[in-house]
């Protein structure tokens, strides 16, 4: 029996256990056996792994998060490291491997393809900024979750007549923001494409509250920058860098509502809603994505079209080859940011 491995790398998000699930379901109606490698591309440099059968993936549809564990582990950052991958790929028997993940895992997956290794990827990211698919899955769940937080955030600052301040996920790409700040009726969107140009922002508040409005929600994206010359600079957490490159971002809303406070002298609160935008369950649109992109996988190596992603486009799934899907990032349409700024103010 050919054997099909499996792993889940970056950042979880609703919607892995779905992708799984669908594998194990479509690779044992097809004759495979599945082995889940655990903890990204760690678990290929380490061989650690699991036996996926029906049972192990019995139950797990709603849960978000990934059984199999995930890491941010780049195997060519050290030499070692990728001769462990590559030996072990051969030492598992595998027949294919499929990686779900976003641009660092399928970048990293798009290399061993070259390197003679035989992978189909499956487009995974919050941030939605993959490009080569339409909507990556977890992206529904985390604008649902965002967009209801924005809604509790209305009555609060509406019963306080504060300024808020929402800062949301989004390192290169305003996606979350600027769909839940439409749908969360956000007074104003501010994300990575277009730097932030502080005066605006407090002219846009100082007008609202001239004609009676009292409050404002200002949704933020946590990559979004400053424009040049503002004097405030770009905000990381910490200067340390993953393996990837990646510095740890978050504080843009904390600065941007202290600013805010300061240059309007209306009381401004921030609230980061982090981690909470990728945990729980998946919705129903990101359970089914998750299943039709799993299905699909298993049929690309079915046919050998190893190199190639699974991809939504039109409502369709269909495949895209990895190294067009990595080449470069999809960031905000901005015939959606312009609908979106018919409602600032």
């Amino acid at each position: 029996m050919e054997k099909i491995g499996i792993l889940t790398g970056g950042g979880d998000c609703p919607g892995l256990n779905p992708v799984i699930r669908a594998v194990v379901r479509k690779a044992s109606l097809d004759g495979y056996e599945v082995i889940g490698i655990k903890n990204g591309w760690k678990g290929l440099i380490e061989a650690d792994t699991v036996v996926l059968d029906l049972r192990s993936v019995s139950g797990i549809l709603p849960r978000g998060g990934t059984i199999l564990g995930t890491s941010r582990t780049n195997p060519y950052k050290k030499p070692e490291d990728l001769k462990k991958a590559l030996e072990n790929y051969k030492k598992l028997g595998l027949s294919a491997l499929i990686a779900v993940g976003g641009e660092d895992t399928l970048g990293v997956a798009n290399k061993l393809i070259k390197d003679g290794l035989n992978i189909v990827g499956i487009p995974k990211t919050i941030d939605n900024d993959l490009d080569g698919t339409d909507y990556t899955f977890g992206f529904d769940t985390a604008i649902n979750i965002a967009t209801e937080c924005i809604d509790r955030l209305h009555t609060t600052a509406e019963s306080h007549h504060r300024i808020m301040v929402v800062e949301v996920m989004g390192r290169h790409a305003g996606w979350i923001a600027t769909e839940a700040g439409i749908a969360g009726g956000a007074d104003m969107i501010l994300i990575p494409e277009i730097p932030i140009d502080v005066e605006e922002v407090c002219s846009v508040v100082k007008k609202r509250h001239q004609r009676g409005k009292t409050f404002s929600i200002i949704v933020v994206a946590e990559g979004a920058e400053f424009k040049a010359g503002s004097q405030l600079l770009e905000v990381t957490q910490d200067a340390k860098l993953d393996e990837f490159g990646h510095v740890r971002l978050g504080g843009i809303g904390e600065l941007l509502a202290k600013e805010i406070e300061k240059r309007t002298g209306y009381e401004t609160r921030v609230s980061v809603l982090g981690h909470i935008q990728r945990g729980g369950s998946p919705t129903a649109f990101d359970r089914i994505l998750g299943t039709r992109f799993g299905v699909k996988a298993v049929e690309l190596i079915k046919e050998k079209k190893f190199g190639y992603m699974a991809s939504l486009l039109a409502n369709k799934i269909t495949s895209v080859r990895m190294e067009e899907a990595v080449k470069q990032l999809k960031t905000v349409d901005m015939d959606l940011y312009e609908i979106a700024r018919v409602f600032f103010g």
